[in-house]
């Protein structure tokens, strides 16, 4: 599939129509609004909006979706960084320093980093998209279950070495997510595992409601025991631009992270949860100052921030060309273009090239939209850090307990929602990372099947792990992300050596 510059063009054409423009602004804004708010993701903000694409245009239509999909991308990080509760599970990986960030006064430096790295993420996943979409869903096809199974590992291996110091506690986290990955009908024999006799949790638990009880929740619960302590001295939100010094930290992790993302994106089923997880291990494995990671380092915000933003528009590619849905979101969006007459596949650029290079244009001109939008807001957003606690909190809870009813409209989901909580605030107080018991439980039911499916193919028990050159990098890599932080930590006990046999020489 090669680029036609004169559809390019066509569709800019089309793109800049003033309806066209205006569903931009209308999809970007409810996607920052609906992003910012916990447990209404992308995937739930679509699906409450497909009837409004009832007698649209289906490119007008396919584009308002895509831009409330992205725009949620953009907004998902506010709550992370303001109040340590990611919208969604793409937003996981910017409390980890967005937080700190806010709370050292700098949240204002920290949304605004957020959406450049957001905007740089995205045009340059578009581009790829322009140039790559055929190649890389031809690639994104060689992917088997064996494939699947040793990319997930590799995933969670890398997230556990990330707990630096703590990868026991990490290891128990990541096991305890697994497990809890396996509530529910077994999808292959159909017994019921975990539920207590409960019909409700046959399906198991939705991953909103953990995420919700983990963040929000906890995070709560943490603070309302230090509530009626005496306020420290009040901090500034600091300025609401980024400086000289954090765009130089910042840049190579933005540039390293687009095409990290965009390539997991077009991974079916991958998304944004693991494409800003594994950007944000690669840039604190690559960094000169990792244990500035999680205390508030602009990069940490900056690499997950531009690798889910181009996860997104690289899970439109398998949607487009395949008409393989890339992500949960794509999913929904691939039911309202059906209703709409369109069918994504191999042919949709020769039958539709209009629709196509329409909506590739409208995603430049929305990102840029997106970032002036997110950038304006700004100074409204950070006004939420002077709510007093007292009041804040509650708020918090009011909406957790909302977004956890509108998921299935369930009185059981509180009180799973109240035991998550509480699991999260245990976690926090005994300093066990949360980070590879949420990514566990995202890929823990697709990781188990992959699993069963592998050993099904293959000629002898664990004989897929040789069985292509991706699933033998991919054991490679599993074996270095472990290996790494012994690694280094060896060469850090020599060097350290070394400097106190040289003192000790030297004085003598």
């Amino acid at each position: 599939m090669g680029v036609d510059f004169q559809n390019v063009i066509d569709g800019l054409m089309v793109a800049i129509q003033p309806i066209n423009l205006l569903w931009l602004l209308v999809g970007g804004f409810l996607g920052t609004v609906v992003g910012m708010l916990p447990g209404l993701g992308p995937a739930t903000a679509v699906a409450i909006l497909i009837p409004i694409t009832f007698g649209m245009d289906p490119t007008s239509a396919l584009v308002l979706m895509a831009a409330i999909y992205y725009g949620a991308m953009y907004g998902g990080s506010r709550s992370s960084i303001l109040l340590n509760t990611p919208g969604d599970g793409s937003a996981i990986a910017a409390t980890f320093d967005g937080y700190p960030m806010a709370k050292k006064g700098q949240a204002g430096q920290a949304l605004a980093m957020s959406a450049i790295a957001s905007l740089f993420g995205g045009v340059v996943a578009i581009i790829g998209f322009v140039i790559l979409a055929k190649p890389l869903a031809s690639f994104a096809l060689k992917f088997g279950p064996a494939e699947y199974f040793l990319l997930m590992v590799f995933t969670l291996s890398a997230i556990v070495s990330l707990s630096k110091g703590a990868m026991v506690k990490g290891f128990i986290a990541m096991s305890v997510g697994l497990l809890i990955s396996t509530f529910g009908i077994d999808l292959q024999t159909g017994v019921h595992r975990f539920t207590f006799d409960i019909a409700h949790l046959s399906e198991g638990i939705d991953f909103l409601i953990i995420i919700i009880g983990l963040y929000a929740v906890a995070e709560v619960l943490h603070n309302y025991l230090t509530i009626d302590k005496p306020p420290g001295e009040k901090k500034d939100v600091g300025k609401i631009w980024i400086t000289k010094d954090q765009w130089k930290r910042s840049k190579w992790p933005i540039f390293r992270s687009a095409p990290l993302g965009f390539l997991i994106g077009v991974l079916p089923g991958a998304g944004g949860s693991i494409a800003s997880m594994l950007s944000y291990t690669t840039e604190k494995q690559l960094s000169k100052k990792p244990d500035e990671f999680g205390k508030g380092a602009v990069e940490g915000v900056a690499a997950p921030e531009s690798a889910n933003n181009a996860a997104a528009v690289g899970s439109f590619i398998p949607l487009l060309t395949m008409g393989i849905p890339g992500s949960g979101t794509t999913a929904v969006i691939l039911g309202a273009v059906v209703m709409l007459g369109l069918r994504p596949g191999p042919m949709l650029f020769q039958s539709n090239p209009d629709m196509v290079w329409t909506f590739i244009n409208s995603m430049f001109i929305g990102n840029i939209f997106l970032v002036i939008i997110n950038i304006l807001l700004v100074g409204l957003l950070v006004r939420i850090l002077d709510t007093p606690p007292k009041v804040l909190y509650p708020i918090i809870l009011v909406l957790a307990f909302i977004g956890t009813y509108t998921l299935s409209y369930s009185a059981i989901d509180f009180f799973i929602l109240l035991i998550f909580g509480f699991i999260g605030l245990a976690m926090k107080m005994l300093k066990f990372p949360i980070a590879p018991l949420i990514l566990a439980i995202i890929v823990g039911s697709d990781m188990e099947q992959n699993f069963r499916k592998s050993l099904v193919a293959a000629d002898s028990p664990f004989s897929f792990i040789t069985a292509s050159p991706i699933t033998i990098a991919l054991t490679i890599l599993t074996i270095l992300s472990l290996a790494y932080p012994f690694i280094t930590g060896w060469l850090q006990r020599r060097k350290l050596a070394k400097n106190h046999s040289d003192t000790s020489e030297n004085i003598g």
